[in-house]
């Protein structure tokens, strides 16, 4: 009976083994899957000619859904085609996106607030607005719309409600996208939180009328006062710092199903000239909006090398031309070489009391991309869209897309 048992039992232990060798050998040949399944989007803007287009036809089996990021409003109500969809880089497109069923979802932009409200006000003015958008997309037998309209002011919100209502109307079964900015909670947003916010967005709204809402994760700099306070001691302009999204989405989710919620993710960065005074690094103005490669030629030229930042981006200082601080003001130790030209401006500054300028260079890589992709994931929300597909983005990017 002893032996009989043994025998048993090294044979269930024989089959488990066997069973798990296939499953390991499925495993590793079965296709590549997108972590949670997410839904992968991007916006192909208007002004990178051939090259955005180029870049999307190249990655369309990755994505779900294109974005040509191309008309804008008129002040009759109308729309403007800013791309040219017409044209054949962007036809040739979207025949090969319709091939791989891959929606295509034109975006209409405006960040003229007076304007927006002039026509959402108006119901002769919106009703033309609407009209116009509708005869777009039948005419182009595109798949829905993206509306992204910016700087609007709280007076607006129950007009861009009763629009986006008469819109989704209009649009039937045909994809209503929402693309909004980011909300910073309140706590984080103020030293003292006021008793009554007035938004431009009304979120509940929103997430009645939309299909999907794509938040503008980025362009966070200098917005949440306590990442602010918490990141001291070293230049801090983010383009979105992975834990502001975080708290954003969360944020956002208490009234935006996250079955519509996408999470928008910047490809870019900016460089930004930084005034140093006494004690702190005091101002920040932006110079430009700036590709990866712009910035890796710029740390090559100065022989710099950038870390990853607080924020999990990329970034690094250095002293414009016509500026300098003698070498005798020295960076504390330990500083990282990517933070010594500030460290020094600021050395520079408490021992003169003078002012100095320092240029901060600050992006968006594929580890910073990726950390936000976890993000998605970890929540649980529909998907991600990418800020912008105009081949100037980190390539590394694509790797997290299978």
């Amino acid at each position: 009976m002893a032996l009989t048992g043994l025998i048993t039992y090294t044979e269930l232990y024989m089959r488990f083994l066997s069973f798990t060798l296939i499953a390991l050998i499925l495993a590793s040949t079965a296709a590549p899957v997108r972590a949670a399944d997410l839904e992968v989007s991007g916006w192909i803007p208007y002004w990178s000619g051939t090259k955005g287009t180029t870049d999307a036809k190249k990655h369309l089996s990755q994505l779900d859904v294109i974005h040509p990021f191309s008309h804008t409003i008129l002040t009759t109500g109308k729309i403007k085609d800013l791309a040219g969809l017409d044209k054949s880089n962007w036809t040739r497109l979207i025949k090969d996106a319709n091939k791989k069923d891959v929606l295509v979802v034109p975006t209409v932009m405006s960040g003229d607030g007076d304007l927006i409200h002039t026509i959402l006000s108006d119901s002769k003015l919106r009703r033309t607005h609407v009209k116009a958008i509708i005869d777009m997309v039948e005419k182009g037998k595109y798949d829905g719309v993206d509306i992204d309209y910016e700087g609007k002011r709280a007076s607006t919100s129950r007009y861009f409600s009763d629009f986006l209502e008469e819109l989704k109307e209009e649009l039937d079964s045909k994809m209503l996208s929402c693309t909004i900015e980011a909300r910073t909670p309140p706590d984080s947003l103020y030293r003292t939180v006021p008793d009554d916010i007035q938004y431009a967005n009304d979120y509940d709204a929103i997430n009645e009328h939309c299909d999907r809402v794509n938040i503008m994760a980025y362009d966070q700099q200098r917005a949440d006062l306590k990442l602010n306070d918490s990141r001291k001691g070293e230049p801090y302009i983010p383009v979105a710092d992975a834990a502001w999204v975080e708290k954003v989405l969360r944020f956002t989710m208490k009234s935006i199903d996250k079955d519509k919620l996408v999470l928008g993710i910047a490809t870019y960065g900016a460089e930004w000239e930084l005034q140093v005074a006494p004690e702190w690094f005091r101002q920040y103005s932006k110079l430009w909006a700036l590709n990866p490669v712009y910035a890796v030629d710029t740390y090559k030229e100065q022989k710099i090398e950038p870390y990853r930042n607080k924020a999990g981006e990329l970034s690094f200082t250095y002293f414009p031309k016509g500026v300098s601080v003698p070498r005798s003001y020295k960076a504390p130790k330990g500083t990282h070489e990517a933070n010594e030209a500030a460290a020094r401006a600021l050395a520079y500054a408490n021992a003169t009391g003078n002012s100095t300028l320092v240029n901060v260079v600050w992006w968006s890589d594929a580890k910073a991309v990726e950390d936000k992709v976890k993000i998605a994931e970890k929540l649980g929300i529909q998907g991600v869209s990418l800020f912008k597909i105009d081949g100037g983005e980190d390539k590394n990017i694509w790797k997290l897309f299978p």
